[in-house]
Order: C-alpha cells, then structure tokens, then sequence
C-alpha cells in the first residue's frame, strides 16, 4: 500500500447502526472479515507479547 493515512481525531457515536469506518475509505459492517481479521492479529499480538513476558531466559537475547 503506497499511501499512508494518519488519524488524528476518534469520533463515536457513528457506529451504532452496525456499521464502523475505515481509515481513508468507506463504512463496512462490524462483522466484515477485515475487521474480524484485525481482532484476531490484535489477539495474537497480545498473546505472543504475554508468552515473551514470561519467558524464562533473558528477553534482550531476542530479536525485536
């Protein structure tokens, strides 16, 4: 993707029809497999940062 978006402000208030907004482009429902699939890479990120929290061995050894 060439073109980066920035978001400076968070609005509500503009979901509760079932709907959510894209940065840069359009409303999609809030089931929409692109939202489902930032749900699941956020829960994986958190469980990976979890197990790295409680590696036993030193984290500066691992790579960033």
């Amino acid at each position: 993707m060439s073109e980066n978006y920035r978001i400076t402000k968070v609005y509500t208030r503009s979901g509760d029809d079932g709907t959510t907004g894209l940065v840069g482009k359009g409303r999609v429902s809030k089931n929409h497999r692109r939202i489902q699939s930032y749900g699941t890479v956020d829960e994986l990120n958190a469980a990976l940062g979890l197990a790295r929290a409680h590696l036993n061995q030193d984290a500066s050894n691992l790579p960033s």
